[in-house]
């Protein structure tokens, strides 16, 4: 966590999260970025399957904003064999709308030796240099996400449209609990969207309605990266697609379904 962040939640006695400044997204002052949110799926379904299997793979639908105010988060086992085991998580404000449905594979790890794997490029944390959240400018001018979060980019970096890489250290994510590896990285892998785009916000929304995060290797603890490109298209719908990165290599991709909508 970094020295004067405070967690992304706090949790009552009665188990409802509610959501501080670092959750709240760029678009609205009352809701939570998806990123956070994503963190306490993966934790429910980690408390659910237990620490003897590693959190794979992470997809989540995004139906309806999640507000910081207060939300309930529920995970059930629907598979648990000795390779895998799956989760279907639920997020629920306190009026019972359901908000976020996801599901969560979990595998069994097992040492087989030394395995050959490609060593592609992969950007260098100690060459990176600090600057403002990629997404620029937001909806809103109050405390969020985009605006408290430690970012770094590589060198020659620019803040333009298009594709880019961009560092990111994260708070806990919830007051008194030590966050998971997957928890952790959680916030940056739904960040594809806000780190590469092809209009600024003032000209264009490009909110996403879904996240899929996939993880072949536990990420280390601290800084994280992303490696995004944002394609979007004139019906309307985009994608983005990113690489993820610990400070050893790659750990994993996100991808994430787009709807565009132009400024009024």
């Amino acid at each position: 966590m970094t020295d004067t962040m405070v967690p992304f939640f706090d949790r009552r006695d009665d188990g409802v999260f509610v959501g501080n400044d670092p959750a709240r997204g760029p678009w609205a002052v009352d809701y939570c970025h998806a990123g956070p949110v994503a963190g306490l799926v993966a934790r429910a379904a980690e408390v659910e399957i237990g620490p003897e299997k590693q959190l794979t793979r992470l997809t989540m639908d995004l139906l309806r904003p999640v507000p910081l105010a207060g939300i309930r988060v529920a995970a059930e086992t629907t598979r648990h064999t000795r390779t895998l085991a799956t989760t279907r998580v639920t997020v629920h404000d306190l009026s019972d709308a359901l908000l976020v449905q996801a599901t969560t594979m979990h595998l069994a790890e097992r040492d087989i030796g030394l395995v050959p794997t490609p060593a592609l490029p992969a950007p260098r944390f100690e060459e990176a240099e600090p600057g403002p959240f990629a997404i620029g400018e937001g909806r809103h001018e109050l405390a969020n996400f985009a605006r408290l979060l430690e970012a770094r980019y590589p060198p020659g970096h620019g803040f333009g449209p298009g594709p880019k890489t961009m560092w990111l250290r994260t708070p806990d994510l919830v007051q008194g609990e030590e966050t998971s590896p997957v928890q952790g990285i959680c916030a940056l892998a739904d960040c594809g969207n806000g780190i590469s785009w092809n209009l600024p916000t003032s000209e264009m929304g490009f909110m996403n309605t879904d996240l899929t995060l996939q993880i072949h290797r536990m990420p280390e603890p601290g800084w994280h990266a992303s490696e995004a490109v944002s394609h979007w298209q004139p019906n309307g719908i985009g994608m983005s697609q990113a690489v993820l990165y610990d400070t050893e290599g790659p750990v994993g991709m996100a991808l994430q379904t787009l709807v565009l909508f132009p400024a009024r």
